[in-house]
């Protein structure tokens, strides 16, 4: 029970890895609340607190920080991804990209930093896709870059009074992950590449993400801040050279 006496929001914990991290602080014994756009899914604990907040809206975000006010542990997890490149993207595609991943998570930073009691952490879920360029996603990339960035400045501007990093996922197993390979020209052969390049043998579940999440939030990791956790398999720690043709 790493997290017990702890209370925790997590943005976007509809799905995927959001979902993953309110079940592995449930486990752990905080008491979690979270959020989505829309009614409560049925599925999700009845241990688990919902509202229905779209994190672009300052003023219903700062309300929810009013609500929630002694948040130990703050999670941005919620995230929208577009598969274009510069040309081809929107101006909605912007307001949808930018506004969640960038304004949403900014929005949720100023409004909890503040309430916070001492000893607060904050994660941001970034991405190796803040480091390294997948192809046709340009806003998305540039939106994680923006996601690190803001947890350096946190975690320089406001420690000791609390701490913040990112964990950076590589390859999922989420819609994000199709969606993603459904880009190519054979999705299945660069699926195929893709696994060769993990060093463990598979892709990520949202668990590793969540593993992840609780020890950052949790005592153990009292010396860590204003750092991007890498998790994935250990793709990006090698050369470009495919290891499946070795």
């Amino acid at each position: 029970m790493q997290l017990a006496g702890k209370r925790a929001f997590v943005t976007g914990g509809r799905q995927g890895i959001g979902r993953a991290i309110v079940d592995a602080f449930t486990a752990e014994g905080a008491a979690v609340t979270t959020c989505g756009r829309g009614a409560r899914p049925e599925e999700i604990s009845e241990h688990v607190i919902w509202y229905d907040l779209d994190v672009t809206d300052a003023e219903a975000v700062a309300q929810m920080a009013y609500t929630t006010d002694g948040t130990d542990i703050l999670v941005n997890n919620a995230g929208v991804q577009v598969e274009k490149t510069v040309p081809d993207s929107t101006d909605a595609d912007w307001d949808a990209v930018i506004g969640t991943n960038c304004k949403g998570v900014f929005n949720m930073c100023r409004a909890y930093i503040p309430t916070m009691p001492k000893g607060g952490v904050i994660l941001n879920i970034g991405s190796i896709s803040g480091r390294f360029a997948d192809p046709s996603m340009a806003l998305y990339n540039a939106s994680k870059a923006f996601v690190h960035g803001l947890t350096r400045s946190i975690a320089v501007d406001h420690g000791p009074n609390l701490r913040c990093n990112a964990i950076c996922p590589g390859w999922i197993n989420t819609g994000m992950l199709e969606a993603g390979f459904d880009l190519a020209r054979d999705p299945q052969t660069a699926r195929a590449d893709a696994l060769a390049r993990h060093p463990v043998g598979r892709f990520g579940e949202p668990r590793d993400v969540a593993a992840m999440a609780v020890w950052l939030a949790s005592d153990a990791a009292s010396f860590a801040t204003g750092q991007m956790f890498t998790v994935d398999g250990g793709m990006t720690a090698a050369s470009p050279i495919n290891p499946g043709l070795f």
